[in-house]
């Protein structure tokens, strides 16, 4: 019963926001959230920083995939000293990944991927894992399984993206190509299923020309399948079977990001199949290799002990500080400017 209200509750938020995206995200007015002055120019305005609500949107899915990160191992009885090392190690080794990756494969520096990043999370997981344990295993008592421990990684991690999809939408990056430039079978698929986005400062104009254009939902289809992989990761989780939420998120997820690259219009690379496709399925392959090596043991998970966590001072401390760090890695935009001019109201003096 627990279970059941529980992703009840999960599956009802996310469809709402997922909705409230897609109608209202693509709008010019939602994508800078604020601007702050930096410093005065020759001309007498002020040079202003961008604060957008792709920064925002990121630092929510972030943060929430963080939560559900320590629901799952709280549960599944991974001691809260190890998760919370684990998930800052993690952090800080793929938030400067997504723009090492970025530039390295798109040769852009204001540039994000959460592909690469991904791919980087993959690889260093289970040795993290097998480090931390090393290091303070013994001293604290604890020794984690890597297949229990990216299991609840990769479920977060599915919630995390589908949710950090609309900030895609509302920045207008990593869009889907025009329906006029694609055959009448697709035209017809989406015709009443498509984004339009509006706003010269967003990536989809100033990088492809594509605003007002009928261009194909590839965020909102991310978004919605990744939502619903998240949601069968967590009962799978639940019901102790690790390996499965484990394969079953990270599999889907992967195969559907070297799918969707060939609905995108924007620029992955120079090449047919790009270095993110290549990507994906070799963590597919890493973490099959991973399950071998790191069989998961027997045991049900408690979802009450993993709530329970939460209510934990230094626990939300943690959480809050993930969010201001993922928002002032992702919030502050570098492709766009603003001047800003102040004004006194003389009838209100």
């Amino acid at each position: 019963m627990e279970q059941f209200v529980f992703l009840s509750i999960l599956s009802v938020l996310i469809l709402f926001t997922i909705i409230w995206g897609f109608k209202t995200l693509p709008k010019e007015k939602w994508q800078i959230m604020a601007v702050l002055p930096k410093g005065k120019t020759l001309h007498g305005k002020w040079e202003g920083l961008n604060l957008t609500y792709y920064g925002l949107l990121c630092a929510n899915a972030y943060t929430f995939a963080v939560i559900i990160f320590f629901i799952l191992g709280a549960s599944a009885q991974i001691p809260l000293s190890e998760l919370g090392l684990l998930i800052l190690a993690m952090l800080g080794l793929c938030m400067p990944a997504s723009k090492i990756m970025a530039r390295i494969v798109e040769k852009k520096k204001g540039t994000l991927t959460v592909g690469g990043a991904v791919f980087i999370g993959i690889l260093a997981g289970p040795w993290l894992v097998y480090l931390m344990n090393l290091a303070l295993g013994r001293t604290l008592r604890f020794d984690v399984n890597p297949t229990v421990f990216l299991s609840a990684l990769c479920v977060a991690y599915a919630y995390g993206e589908g949710l950090g999809r609309l900030a895609c939408i509302s920045f207008g990056c990593c869009y889907g190509k025009p329906l006029c430039g694609c055959s009448p079978f697709v035209q017809r698929l989406f015709s009443g299923f498509h984004l339009v986005f509006s706003g010269k400062t967003k990536k989809i104009a100033y990088a492809s020309g594509l605003e007002g254009e009928k261009v194909i939902p590839v965020q909102i289809m991310t978004a919605g399948l990744y939502s619903v992989t998240a949601l069968i990761g967590t009962g799978l989780f639940l019901n102790g079977h690790y390996a499965a939420a484990f394969l079953e998120s990270l599999i889907v997820t992967q195969v559907w990001r070297f799918v969707s690259e060939f609905f995108r219009a924007d620029f992955r690379g120079g090449l047919k199949i790009t270095p993110y496709q290549l990507m994906a399925l070799g963590g597919i392959v890493y973490a099959l290799a991973t399950v071998f090596f790191s069989p998961a043991p027997a045991g049900l998970p408690v979802l009450q002990a993993g709530l329970h966590a939460l209510w934990n001072p230094w626990m939300i401390f943690l959480i809050e500080s993930v969010w201001v760090a993922a928002f002032v890695h992702t919030g502050r935009s570098v492709v766009t400017g603003a001047e800003i001019s102040f004004h006194v109201h003389e009838n209100k003096i």
